[in-house]
């Protein structure tokens, strides 16, 4: 019996310490809210100028989310369609790529398909007015806004043409846009299908499953390579769909876990598999991420395919999108993704951070877990690959900065309105003469740039002024800024090899558009080489 009282004591004795404890957190809770209210209204009141509300909540609520991890952050009413349309990849728009281009914006690439190419807007169009609304000088984000609304509603454009003296006006109405999750699925070799998945929307899987179909069906492949470069993940319930399709019914591919038990999931493929025995390629880089991480991993995990390409990004967190008052919305971090082998792949150190820059956790600090065949994969350091592949393309000044000036954007442009038609985008290629027009082209522009070296030189005469050693060096550092100056001519001639393929790929967007830029670059992806080979 005294056993028995001791017992209950000591229960009732816990009870009241987690009370204590639980009404301790509240009463924090609700003093740091009674704070913030008051702080608000202080300001409101007596603050010199008036205060834009909304902004300063977020930056406030931003601030306090930006302490915990790169993921959480608050969503205010006013972001509410990017949130759609990030989960959903619809928007209501024209269906086009937009850049800064001198004081205005201009189209850079309609999507085939789209409201922008059915109305005969091209690459190279400068927009020069919306609505009325005079856009020459607006910045890109601020004029893909008002391009943007809701589908069904007219937009008139006024845009200045290559080769037009006066304004082309265009009207028409806007649609709802959802971007394509398959840029583009082919054959790439002896009975070897591609696809090229962007993203994990909710209509991936079966667009996926199609494209897939359709390589059996018609093409007649017998492997599969699966592109998820660049491909910053999405729904992880649309990589366990696709993985359904390879592997068998109820095979785990991710698991969640989390503080909260009610976010504890896992992820097991929903179907019988169409392809058990196709032989499988992923090929991952740097900017690979999340579900499509999950994915790759899984199958690595799995022994179910080969993966190629560079580390993948390492995020290895789980959102979710929580409703807030008056529509806004939070989206937080609840758990953490593992992969079948029990690794988590978040290489993202964010809890030691200390509010610094993330760091990326070195090997030495992660742990070895085995594959179902027992091959050894690592946690905490995203997807590494079976195969690496080195990104071995040199930094080239001169192409870098035709590139990013809008020089070779602009040749393109000339050359489609000089050029009714050219080859198909798998054999198309500029001439000796082409070239030759490119290099007068460039030639006639205000174009400058300079080489890396150069940079290199001037920082190390500031290292050596600053060591006492500028004396001393004068003569041999003069010589060499004499030596190292930018010879356009030489550069263009030297270069052609680097600099011929982004013009040949910017010139097959203007007549084929993605799909066609698409099979221009697969004909020299090293990427996609070794991944026929690996499959061979």
């Amino acid at each position: 019996m005294k056993k028995l009282k001791l017992i209950l004591i000591f229960s009732a004795m816990s009870l009241v310490i987690f009370a204590q404890e639980k009404t301790e957190k509240h009463f924090d809770i609700f003093k740091a809210s009674d704070i913030f209210n008051a702080v608000l209204r202080e300001l409101d009141v007596n603050y010199v100028d008036s205060l834009e509300h909304e902004k300063l909540i977020s930056v406030a609520l931003n601030k306090l989310t930006a302490t915990l991890d790169p993921y959480t952050n608050f969503i205010p009413e006013s972001k509410e369609d990017e949130l759609k349309a990030m989960t959903s990849g619809i928007y209501g728009g024209i269906g086009a790529f937009i850049q800064k281009h001198g004081e205005n914006v201009v189209i850079s690439e309609p999507r085939f398909g789209m409201p922008a190419q059915k109305n005969d807007l091209r690459a190279g169009d400068e927009i020069i007015e919306i609505n009325g609304e005079n856009m020459t000088g607006k910045q890109s984000g601020y004029v893909s806004e008002k391009l943007k609304g809701i589908p069904g509603t007219e937009i008139s454009l006024k845009i200045k043409r290559f080769g037009e003296k006066k304004l082309v006006e265009k009207r028409f109405v806007r649609e709802v846009i959802q971007m394509n999750c398959i840029e583009y699925y082919g054959v790439v070799g002896d009975s070897v299908g591609y696809i090229q998945l962007n993203d994990f929307t909710d209509k991936s899987f079966i667009t996926f499953k199609a494209a897939l179909g359709d390589l059996a069906e018609n093409h007649k492949i017998k492997s599969l390579i699966i592109d998820l470069r660049d491909n910053g993940g999405g729904l992880v319930s649309e990589a366990a769909n696709i993985a359904s399709l390879f592997v068998p019914r109820n095979t785990q591919i991710v698991s969640m876990s989390g503080k909260n038990k009610s976010n504890l999931k896992n992820y097991t493929t929903p179907f019988s598999p169409m392809f058990p025995d196709m032989p499988i390629v992923f090929l991952i880089n740097e900017n690979t991420a999340s579900a499509a991480e999950i994915l790759a991993g899984a199958f690595q995990d799995l022994d179910r395919a080969t993966v190629i390409g560079e580390r993948s990004y390492g995020k290895g967190l789980v959102q979710s999108i929580r409703p807030l008052l008056y529509n806004s919305y939070l989206k937080v971090t609840i758990a953490k993704y593992y992969l079948p082998s029990g690794r988590c792949i978040q290489a993202i150190d964010y809890i030691n951070s200390n509010g610094e820059r993330a760091k990326t956790i070195p090997d030495s600090l992660t742990v070895e877990f085995k594959t179902a065949k027992g091959r050894t994969v690592r946690d905490k350091s995203g997807i590494t690959p079976d195969i690496f592949i080195e990104d071995n393309q040199n930094f080239i000044s001169i192409l870098y900065n035709l590139y990013t000036k809008n020089i070779i954007f602009d040749f393109a442009t000339e050359y489609f309105y000089n050029h009714k038609k050219i080859a198909d985008a798998q054999t198309f290629k500029i001439s000796d003469n082409d070239y030759n027009d490119f290099v007068s082209y460039v030639t006639k522009q205000e174009f400058s740039y300079q080489l890396e070296s150069e940079k290199a030189l001037q920082s190390l005469k500031e290292m050596l002024k600053i060591e006492g050693y500028e004396n001393r060096t004068a003569e041999i550092l003069a010589q060499l800024s004499t030596e190292i100056k930018p010879d356009l001519y030489k550069d263009l001639a030297n270069f052609r090899a680097d600099i011929q393929p982004y013009i040949e790929g910017e010139i097959i967007k203007r007549y084929y558009f993605q799909t066609g830029a698409a099979q221009y670059r697969l004909q020299t992806d090293k990427w996609v080489e070794k991944g026929i080979e690996t499959l061979k």
